[in-house]
């Protein structure tokens, strides 16, 4: 996605200019790509080191959100109107942290 992106952003006026609607949303379905993993990783890190071994709904909430983050992004700049659909990767991300943390004190 990024070298796809690349080609092009040199050009002032691709997209509609820089800070257009389709091109920020670009940007960020291709940081949010690598962003959402990291998340991911380090919530990795993060259950080995505490050694919990319930947290595998808060798993695939994260799974949800670094697949759902960058495609609302994409059909975003495509169409305005999915951007409603932004729910979808937030709730995941703010469930799965709320859980995860919620798990642990308790």
């Amino acid at each position: 996605m990024g070298a796809i992106l690349g080609l092009f952003f040199y050009k002032e006026d691709w997209l509609g200019g820089y800070g257009s609607w389709k091109r920020r949303m670009l940007r960020l379905a291709h940081i949010s790509l690598f962003g959402i993993a990291v998340i991911n990783i380090f919530f990795f890190y993060t259950c080995s080191f505490l050694k919990a071994t319930d947290a595998a709904f808060t798993s695939v909430l994260f799974i949800v959100a670094s697949i759902a983050m960058p495609l609302v992004c994409v059909l975003s700049a495509i169409n305005l109107r999915f951007r409603h659909l932004f729910f979808i990767p937030v709730a995941s991300l703010v469930v799965g942290c709320a859980l995860f943390i919620i798990n642990q004190i308790i």
